[in-house]
C-alpha cells in the first residue's frame, strides 16, 4: 500500500529532501523550517483576527449568528439529501 502526500509518493518526497539539502545544505534547513513556520503563524494569526472582526461587527450592528448556524443546517441537510440520493449509486460500483 502506497501512501501519497499531495500526489507525491515516499520515494519523490525522498529525492525532493535530497535535492533541498544539496542545494541549501543542512545547516540552513532549519532556518527555513523557522521561516516556514513563522510565515504559517502569520496566516493563521491573520486568518483568526478577521474572523474575530467579522464577530465583533456582527455583534456592534445587532446581527445575530443564528444566521450562520441556519445556513450550516441547511448545508448539512442538502449533504445528506445527496448522501442518501448517491448512495445506492456507490454500492452498485
Amino acid at each position: 500500500m502506497n501512501v501519497y502526500f499531495l500526489f507525491i509518493g515516499g520515494p519523490e518526497i525522498f529525492v525532493i529532501m535530497l535535492i533541498v539539502v544539496m542545494v541549501f545544505g543542512a545547516d540552513k534547513i532549519p532556518d527555513i523550517a523557522r521561516g516556514l513556520g513563522k510565515g504559517i503563524r502569520q496566516v493563521k494569526d491573520a486568518t483568526n483576527d478577521i474572523k474575530r472582526e467579522i464577530n465583533d461587527s456582527s455583534k456592534e450592528h445587532g446581527l445575530d449568528n443564528s444566521i450562520g448556524k441556519d445556513i450550516k443546517k441547511e448545508i448539512d441537510s442538502v449533504k445528506e439529501n445527496i448522501d442518501d440520493l448517491t448512495g445506492p449509486i456507490k454500492r452498485q460500483l
